[in-house]
C-alpha cells in the first residue's frame, strides 16, 4: 500500500461518523476509574505512612545510638591511682 492510498484511507475513516457505543460502557468505565482512583489513594496513603514510620524509627535509633559521638578509646587502660 502506497503512502497516498494510506492517507486516503485514513481520511475516509476520519470523515465517517464514529460507530455507536454500548450504553453500559460509560457506567463500566466510571466504575473502573473510581476503583483505580481508590486503589491509588490507598497505596499513596500507605506509602506515606510507611515513610513516616521509617523516619520515626530512624530518629529514635539516632537518639539512642548517637552515631555522631565518637566511641571511647579501648586501646589504653584507664588512669587510676593518681
Amino acid at each position: 500500500m502506497t503512502r497516498m492510498k494510506r492517507e486516503a484511507t485514513v481520511r475516509r475513516m476520519l470523515e465517517q461518523s464514529p460507530p455507536p457505543l454500548p450504553p453500559e460502557l460509560h457506567a463500566d468505565a466510571v466504575r473502573r476509574g473510581t476503583r483505580v482512583l481508590r486503589r491509588r489513594t490507598l497505596a499513596r496513603r500507605a506509602l506515606w505512612l510507611l515513610s513516616l514510620a521509617v523516619a520515626v524509627a530512624f530518629v529514635v535509633w539516632a537518639l539512642t545510638a548517637r552515631p555522631w559521638v565518637e566511641p571511647p578509646s579501648e586501646t589504653t587502660p584507664p588512669l587510676t591511682g593518681w
